[in-house]
C-alpha cells in the first residue's frame, strides 16, 4: 500500500519578497505569489489528492486552495506543520538581527540544533513538532494522497529524516516558494519522487 505525500512550500508574501524573518506573521501572497500558486496548481491538476494539511498561516491556506481548486478534500490546519518561530527576529532582515542582538546572533548559530531567538524555537524543537506532524499523516491517511502546504524547514525536516541526516544539515535541501516535493511511502519505507519542483511560470497573452 502506497501512501504519496505531496509537499508544496507556499507561495510569496511581502515579507520573502523582503528577505525577513517570517514565521507566525499572517501575510497573504502578493499578486507574485498567486501567480506561483496557480503554476503550482496547473502542476497538480491531474494528482487526485483525498485530503489537505496545512500550517496556520494565511500564505500557506491560501496555496492550498489555489492547488485544490475543485476538489472536495478538506482542508486541516495543523500547526505541527509551522514554520520555525523566530521570536523577536520576526519581521527582520539578517542584518537587522546581527545589530540589534550580535551576541544572540552568534549564540543561535553557533548551536544549530539547539540555539534559538529569544522567545522562539530552537532546530531540535521544530523537528520534534514537525516529525509528529509526519508520522500523524502517514496514521491518518494510509494508502492516501495528501497535500500538505507548509514552509521551507519543515520540508527540510522531514528530508533530511527519511534520509537519515541530522537536522543541523537541513540547508542542504533548497526548498524554494511554490516548490513541490513528492514522497511515497511504502509500509516503514519512504522513496523520494522529487525535491523542489519549481512549475514553470507562463506568461498571459
Amino acid at each position: 500500500m502506497r501512501t504519496s505525500i505531496w509537499l508544496i512550500r507556499h507561495g510569496q508574501t511581502e515579507l520573502n519578497k523582503a528577505r525577513r524573518y517570517q514565521s507566525s506573521s499572517d501575510h497573504g501572497l502578493t499578486t507574485f505569489g498567486q501567480h506561483q500558486a496557480e503554476a503550482l496548481a496547473q502542476r497538480l491538476r491531474r494528482t487526485p489528492f483525498h485530503a489537505a494539511v496545512t500550517s496556520p498561516t494565511r500564505r500557506a491556506r491560501e496555496t492550498a486552495e489555489f492547488v485544490l481548486g475543485e476538489r472536495a478534500a478538506p482542508i486541516v490546519e495543523d500547526a505541527r506543520w509551522g514554520e520555525t518561530n523566530h521570536g523577536r527576529w520576526e519581521g527582520l532582515t539578517y542584518r537587522e538581527v546581527r545589530e540589534r542582538f550580535p551576541e544572540e546572533a552568534v549564540a543561535r548559530f553557533a548551536d544549530a540544533l539547539h540555539g534559538r531567538a529569544s522567545g522562539g524555537e530552537s532546530l531540535a524543537e521544530v523537528q520534534a513538532r514537525v516529525l509528529a506532524g509526519w508520522r500523524a499523516l502517514l496514521q491518518q491517511h494510509p494508502g492516501g494522497r495528501v497535500l500538505v502546504a507548509t514552509h521551507a524547514t519543515p520540508i527540510q525536516i522531514v528530508l533530511c529524516h527519511l534520509a537519515e541526516m541530522s537536522p543541523a544539515l537541513h540547508w542542504r535541501w533548497r526548498i524554494d516558494l511554490a516548490s513541490v516535493t513528492a514522497i511515497d511511502v511504502y509500509g516503514g519505507s519512504a522513496i523520494v519522487r522529487g525535491v523542489n519542483e519549481v512549475p514553470r511560470l507562463w506568461a498571459e497573452g
